[in-house]
Order: C-alpha cells, then sequence, then structure tokens
C-alpha cells in the first residue's frame, strides 16, 4: 500500500511541477529554468543528507556501473522535454504521454533485464494494457 501511495505522490509532484516549470520558463528561459530546478533539487539533497545520516558521499566513485551516474544528467533533459511537451501540448496531454512513454520503456527495461533488473517473461496481458492507455489518450485528445 505504502509503494502505491508514494507512487500517486509522485505522479501528482511531477505533474505539479511540470507545470511550475513551464510557468518559470515563460518568464526566463529554458536553461535558465531548468538550472533552477536542478540547483535547488541539488541543495535539498545536501540538507536533506546533512539531516539524515551522512553517508559516505566518495561511495559515488566506486559504483560498479559508472552509467548509472548518469541520472542527474538524464534529470535535467527529463525537465527540459516536460517543459517543452507541457508547453506545447499542455499538462494534461503532456503527462499522458509521457506515463505511456514511461510505461513502455520501463516495460522493455525489464523484458530485456536491463541495467540490472531482474529480467521478466512477456505477458500479452501488459501490452494490452498499454494499448488502452494509448487508446485513453486518442479518446481524450479527440476534438469535436
Amino acid at each position: 500500500m505504502w509503494g502505491i501511495l508514494v507512487a500517486l505522490l509522485s505522479g501528482a509532484l511531477m505533474s505539479v511541477q511540470g507545470v511550475f516549470n513551464t510557468e518559470l520558463t515563460k518568464q526566463t528561459s529554458l536553461w535558465v529554468s531548468t538550472g533552477w530546478v536542478q540547483i535547488s533539487a541539488f541543495l535539498i539533497c545536501v540538507c536533506a543528507w546533512l539531516f539524515t545520516g551522512r553517508e559516505e558521499a566518495g561511495a559515488l566513485l566506486r559504483v560498479d556501473h559508472k552509467y548509472l551516474l548518469l541520472g542527474g544528467v538524464i534529470g535535467a533533459f527529463i525537465t527540459v522535454t516536460v517543459i517543452q511537451s507541457m508547453s506545447s501540448l499542455g499538462p494534461a496531454r503532456a503527462a499522458m504521454l509521457i506515463v505511456v512513454a514511461q510505461l513502455a520503456v520501463a516495460y522493455v527495461i525489464e523484458l530485456l533485464g536491463l541495467f540490472g533488473v531482474e529480467k521478466v517473461d512477456f505477458e500479452w496481458r501488459r501490452l494490452i494494457g498499454m494499448a488502452v492507455a494509448i487508446v485513453g489518450i486518442i479518446i481524450f485528445k479527440w476534438e469535436k
């Protein structure tokens, strides 16, 4: 149950953040707003680290697969692409497409066992579920 609640909160926060970032970009610029998002996130993480245990940051240098360190780089591009998609499609349409893309890529990662994720067997019901989501987007976007 905890995982479901946290996932729902995450989705809600991502939508609100996308709107905030899009509006911030309108008043500044794409890279200024993206930089602010990343810097402010970094500062929150440093504060949380200072108050919650101070695990050894040097452990980052000993990570087995160095590509795992690219999360922040990917995060910057996530911020940019969310801003651009929300700006051109609106929050609801952008969020739906983002979620379907997340589902599809996550399922491929699981199917192929990429990045250390446990490999799963193909299931038609999951593919059908994604197709239903895509049909939902089409219905949502359908104009009279």
